[in-house]
Parts: structure tokens; C-alpha cells; sequence
């Protein structure tokens, strides 16, 4: 679960990490009642959508371009004149894509008189299975660019799970980083606390970008994203209240609040699928055969016919040009899925090819269902098999 930049900030301030005076908003009416908050000087204007790129999209309304996501001003007249326009605009970045993301939060914060800029976060560690630490002197840009062009400039730390964070890993890092050695302190102090955060709020990612020295000495962060284990939130009720759903693909917290995974892709074929090894292996199937998938869902070990109904009218929703299901039976039981097809399918009326691969548990009896029903499914005898089925019969209607 990921939350916007000033949520992230307040989870680390409360964690004893400085950040910058700010105040969110989220509605143009509440710009009259902060104004009041804003005192003279340099205010930074940010829009808060989950996507990286801020500072370099185009935020755009009526059509017309208007301005950047990340804005400084030089009064709190311009600060809220900018976040009044910014509201309820659509910003373009290049993770967002082309149609951009609805700016419903901003974010107003004091300027921070930067000396310096470095770039600091704490992540999984996955292929030493501890939690790492990791900075660089390339502060404020794509951290994916610098490891592509100059990776010598990032800096990575492991933790060992048998000792845990020490002071000593930060010290190591932050020489390893460049920073003067009177910030180190201040750096130290910030990493113990970042690392705290990430522990105690089971944290999938923790970055900072940029953590700024300034040129009184301090050490804060600029900005701030915090990224969740999915699967710890029930041990954090107050985390999960952050969660804004306005951010998210409607059709994937639908299908997570059936307890089903979907992913929305770009292509133009579904998959409905059991296991996330099987998904992978059917969109590269798909690919493979000069198709591209539009999404995958996942119906996991326990599918039920209603869930399997659910899923493929989710799926129909998303405005795929045909629909392949590749379900190996070992838990679920292959008539099970066949069963959830057919009572899907008598409720919409299929205008898209439909290709069905059941193996495994109970195919028989699921082919059986499948053939009863009459309904127009064009079935596979393989993962192959079914992949070039469905390509051919997306591209046959296409030309058609």
C-alpha cells in the first residue's frame, strides 16, 4: 500500500524525523481557512498523487497546460493562488502515462534553504534476505537513472537481522555518501529513527529523495515515500486509514476486496488464472504468440464458482479484446472454475473469444459442464495451444 508524500511525512515526523512546516489541502475551500498559516516568504507548492516525476509533469486543466506538479513561489498569495489552480487538474508524469492522475491533495510547504542534496532510503533486501540501507550523493533526481548511468554513487549498507541497526551503519553510510562530518549527528540520529519506522510499521520501502542539508547544519527530509507490506496491515489500523482509494485502479480494489489479485496491464488480452507462476508463464505465452496481455487475475488456491463469476465480470469490465483462462487444478478443482464460467456467462452477453485451458484436478467433469452448457468457448488442450487460440481469434476479430 503506498500514501501520498504528506501522509509519509507525518508517519516520519511523529517518528522523530524532522520534516519541512507544511500544510495539506484538499478542497479550495480550505485555502481561505490556511491562509492564515502561511507566513511571508518561500512556499513550495506540490501536488500529491501516488506517481514519482512531480517536479518535471505538466499539469493540465481545461486542455491547457498550466504549470508543474512541484512549483516554488515566492509569497503565500502565489503559493495558494497555484494550489487553487492545481486542485482538481490533471497531472502528467512519466509514471503516471498519458492520461495523468486527478490532483484531489496539495501540499504547501516552507522552503528549506538547501546546501545539499542526497538521496537516502531503507528497503528488502531480498537477495541477502535482511533489510538494507541505502544513499547516494545524487540527491533530488530519478534514483533508477543514477543507477543506470554512475551506480558507483549508490551506497548500499546491509543490517544483520542478529545484530540490528547500529550507529555505526549510518556513520559508514553517510562517509560513504560524502556528507560533512557536522551533519553526521544529525544523520545518524535521522537513520535510526528511519529504520525504526520502517521496522515498526512494516514498511516495504522507506525513501527519502531529497534529504537535504541546509545551510544552518539540520538534516531533513524534503520528501518523503513509504511504501506498506499489504499483508501486515492488519497489524496497523492506523496506516491502512491512509490508504486513498481515488489513487488506486477501480478494478483492482474491487477484485481486492473480493480477496482475488488483479493487475491491469496495457495490453488487450485477459487472463484469468490460479497461482502468480501460472500468470506469468501465460502472459508470456501470449506474448510469445504476438498477443499482449490486458491484465491478470488471479483466483488463488480456494476459488469458488462465485468468485470465479466475480472475477470474469471484473475482467469483462476492463474492455479486453478476448479472454483466456489457464487454470491447472491441484487445489482448486477444475469443474469448480468451470461451474463460475458458466453462471458468468449467462448473465452477460460474450461478444469477445473466450479460449478455456482446464487441466488437473477434475478436468473431466469440467470439460463435461463446459460442453453442456452450449455457450461459445473455444477450448485448449494446452498452455500453448490455448495462447495461439486466443492471438488468433483477438486478431481475426480485430480485421473483422
Amino acid at each position: 500500500m503506498k500514501i501520498h508524500e504528506y501522509q509519509a511525512k507525518q508517519v516520519l515526523a511523529a517518528g522523530g524525523i524532522p520534516v519541512p512546516e507544511a500544510v495539506p489541502v484538499t478542497s479550495c475551500a480550505q485555502l481561505d481557512e490556511v491562509a492564515s498559516k502561511l507566513g511571508p516568504g518561500v512556499w513550495v507548492v506540490k501536488a500529491q498523487v501516488h506517481a514519482g516525476g512531480r517536479g518535471k509533469g505538466r499539469v493540465f486543466r481545461d486542455g491547457a497546460e498550466v504549470g508543474r506538479g512541484v512549483t516554488v513561489t515566492r509569497s503565500p498569495q502565489d503559493a495558494l493562488a497555484l494550489a487553487r489552480k492545481l486542485l482538481g487538474s490533471t497531472l502528467v508524469t512519466v509514471q503516471t502515462g498519458s492520461k495523468g492522475r486527478v490532483v484531489n491533495r496539495v501540499l504547501i510547504e516552507k522552503g528549506v534553504d538547501i546546501a545539499a542534496e542526497y538521496y537516502l532510503a531503507v528497503i528488502v533486501d531480498r537477495d541477502h534476505s535482511r533489510i538494507a540501507l541505502m544513499g547516494s550523493s545524487e540527491g533530488g533526481t530519478e534514483i533508477e537513472e543514477v543507477a543506470r548511468k554512475t551506480p558507483e554513487k549508490i551506497h548500499t549498507i546491509g543490517v544483520d537481522p542478529l545484530v540490528g541497526f547500529r550507529d555505526f551503519h549510518a556513520r559508514d553510510l553517510g562517509l560513504r555518501m560524502g556528507l560533512p562530518a557536522g551533519a553526521m549527528k544529525g544523520f545518524t540520529r535521522l537513520v535510526a529513527n528511519l529504520y525504526k519506522v520502517f521496522v515498526d510499521k512494516d514498511c516495504s520501502l522507506a525513501e527519502i529523495n531529497p534529504l537535504v542539508l541546509t545551510r544552518g547544519g539540520e538534516v531533513i527530509a524534503l520528501d518523503a515515500k513509504l511504501g506498506f507490506d499489504d499483508n501486515a496491515l492488519f497489524r496497523h489500523a492506523d496506516m491502512a486509514a491512509l490508504r486513498d482509494l481515488a489513487e488506486e485502479e477501480p478494478l483492482e480494489v474491487e477484485a481486492g476486496d473480493a480477496k482475488l489479485n488483479y493487475i491491469k496491464l496495457d495490453g488487450s488480452i485477459g487472463c484469468l488464472v490460479n497461482g502468480a507462476g501460472l500468470a506469468m508463464a501465460t502472459m508470456d505465452a501470449i506474448k510469445d504468440c504476438g498477443g499482449e496481455p490486458a491484465n491478470f487475475l488471479d483466483v488463488g488456491g480456494t476459488a469458488t464458482a462465485d468468485n470465479v463469476a466475480l472475477s470474469f465480470r471484473i475482467m469483462l469490465k476492463d474492455k479486453v479484446a478476448g479472454i483466456f483462462v489457464n487454470v491447472f487444478g491441484g487445489i482448486v478443482r477444475c469443474d469448480v472454475v468451470a461451474q463460475g464460467l458458466v453462471e458468468a456467462l449467462a448473465k452477460v452477453e460474450l461478444s469477445i473469444p473466450l479460449v478455456v485451458r482446464l487441466a488437473g484436478n477434475r478436468k473431466d467433469e469440467a470439460q463435461e459442464i463446459l460442453l453442456k452448457s452450449g455457450l461459445p468457448i473455444i477450448r485448449a488442450t494446452d498452455m500453448r495451444d490455448g495462447a495461439e487460440k486466443i492471438v488468433a481469434a483477438c486478431k481475426a476479430g480485430k480485421a473483422a
